[in-house]
């Protein structure tokens, strides 16, 4: 049975206590999991640890921590003190995020991010495991760091977010699971095709390894409105977020639409953006309308052979009520 997560919202909140409350409602709800991702709001780390503390069952993670901010080394130690704080309850999330962010707000260089993720992956598994560091990369050439704690056990598992194939397959090769975002149903099954095949190349056992994948969610009695914030969310991320998200719906048969949504944000109309995203990508990505519609477009996701799980996300200029009504009408048990 699919898994159902929550994505903690990627836009700033009034406060760490709004996502500290909204994890605690999932909690109260029956979801499985908290994702937090990190951008260029409040840290990570601060904000799950403040979770853990507030919450007892529900597993937390992130989604992403990008690997360019912090060593790998780094990323380990507060991995394990993550584990520690919630009794068990974390898996670390992390990615390359993309050049816009990377080289914008943190200054390095892109470089490769393939193999600069595999390298992390490979890093912090075995400073978890509790081993001695000796390590010889193409950017990282490591030795003597070990952890002055006992190894968090069990050891938390280690997911890589990716949207290429050759991301994915690296996911299933290395990673305990994969942390997919904007896709449609068809290119999913293609995807997971990747990430399965990267499991074998890596001799891997796929029933250990976590595909999840972020779904942008707006579930209101005007569904109108959910649907247009959920336009204004699916639009920015295409046309203000570099790269990335543009060549993926180029890659699922929207090039066009992709390349004039980016063309119409950077050239500020906004509003040519928005009209080009119509009702049909809006379904073929995200699931929003009222909360009847909203359960049914992510039905549509949660049914993909090899999902296992669906984290349902928000609009970014969702309010506080919206966020809570979207959690209440796709909780478990909902359908």
């Amino acid at each position: 049975m699919t898994e159902r997560h929550v994505h903690l919202p990627v836009a700033a909140q009034e406060s760490v206590q709004d996502f500290v409350d909204q994890a605690v409602k999932a909690e109260e709800l029956g979801y499985d999991f908290v994702w937090l991702p990190e951008t260029w709001g409040r840290d990570a780390v601060t904000i799950m640890t403040s979770i853990a503390h507030a919450t007892e069952e529900i597993g937390i993670g992130s989604s992403i921590m990008n690997v360019y901010s912090r060593s790998p080394a780094l990323l380990a130690q507060t991995a394990a003190t993550l584990q520690e704080v919630s009794d068990g309850r974390f898996r670390l999330g992390i990615g390359p995020s993309g050049p816009a962010v990377i080289g914008g707000w943190h200054g390095e260089d892109f470089g490769n991010p393939l193999r600069r993720t595999r390298e992390y992956v490979d890093i912090i598994k075995m400073v978890l495991a509790g081993e001695e560091l000796d390590y010889n990369g193409e950017y990282f050439n490591v030795s003597g760091f070990r952890l002055r704690c006992d190894a968090p056990e069990p050891a938390p598992k280690v997911d890589v977010a990716g949207m290429g194939p050759k991301a994915v397959e690296l996911a299933g090769r290395f990673a305990d699971g994969w942390h997919a975002i904007l896709f449609t149903p068809e290119t999913m099954a293609d995807r997971l095709e990747d990430f399965e095949r990267g499991g074998e190349l890596g001799d891997r056992d796929r029933s250990q390894q976590q595909c999840t994948l972020s779904l942008t969610c707006c579930a209101l009695e005007d569904g109108e409105e959910a649907r247009e914030l959920t336009r204004q969310h699916s639009a920015f991320y295409v046309g203000a977020m570099g790269t990335y998200y543009r060549d993926s719906l180029a890659r699922q048969g929207y090039e066009d639409e992709a390349h004039a949504i980016a063309a119409n944000w950077m050239n500020g109309d906004r509003e040519a953006a928005l009209d080009i995203f119509t009702d049909e990508m809006l379904d073929d990505f995200t699931a929003a309308g009222t909360p009847e519609r909203a359960r049914d477009e992510l039905r549509k996701f949660a049914d993909i052979d090899g999902v296992d799980a669906v984290s349902v996300g928000f609009p970014r200029a969702a309010t506080e009520e919206q966020i809570h009504a979207t959690l209440e009408a796709l909780a478990p048990g909902e359908e």
